[in-house]
């Protein structure tokens, strides 16, 4: 006797999923995934660069340029994330999603870059504990405090600046709701 409901009974076929389908999936999430460790290493790199060779080399001691570098993995894989799915929302829709038009998918990779540069401004403030502590705790502390930076940016209405509709690029975001008045 078996314990489950369905004892005997053959495992009904899944819910319309097709092999096609589960590839274009499996493929465009490998994408992705692509594109955020390149723009992490692009970004580690590109703020590698700043911290040594330019006009921020005074400002960031030795051991403060991990917090850079930290910050530039931020901004790089926050930019590896989104651009591929404004491209993809730019060109995909549907009739309850439309596509995005080309001002606002500019407007929206543009909030992305300034929130990239804003992490990467961010890292400058662990950075100078890099005069006073060693550079592994250095590392220790700007981690999280890079990685809960953009926390404050959310309690900002950006509905009222107009820059209010990322929610669209969701998943399960829905595209019934909203008023009628015009």
């Amino acid at each position: 006797m078996s314990v489950g409901s369905r004892g005997g009974k053959p495992r009904a076929q899944g819910r319309g999923h097709s092999l096609a389908g589960n590839i274009a999936f499996g493929t465009g999430a490998v994408l992705v995934l692509a594109t955020i460790m390149l723009g992490g290493y692009a970004g580690a790199v590109l703020t590698h660069g700043l911290a040594d060779d330019s006009f921020l080399s005074s400002a960031v001691p030795d051991d403060g340029r991990v917090a850079v570098i930290i910050g530039g993995v931020g901004m790089g894989s926050l930019m590896g994330l989104m651009l591929p799915l404004l491209l993809l929302a730019a060109v995909r829709g549907t009739k309850e999603k439309p596509r995005l038009g080309p001002g606002e998918a500019l407007l929206k990779a543009l909030g992305v870059v300034v929130i990239g540069a804003y992490l990467a401004v961010v890292s400058l403030l662990p950075a100078q504990l890099g005069w006073i502590l060693p550079e592994r705790v250095v590392s220790l502390f700007s981690v999280p405090f890079v990685g809960f930076s953009w926390a404050p940016l959310m309690l900002i209405p950006w509905g009222r600046f107009g820059l209010g509709g990322m929610a669209r690029l969701r998943v399960g975001s829905r595209g019934q709701g909203g008023s009628s008045s015009a």
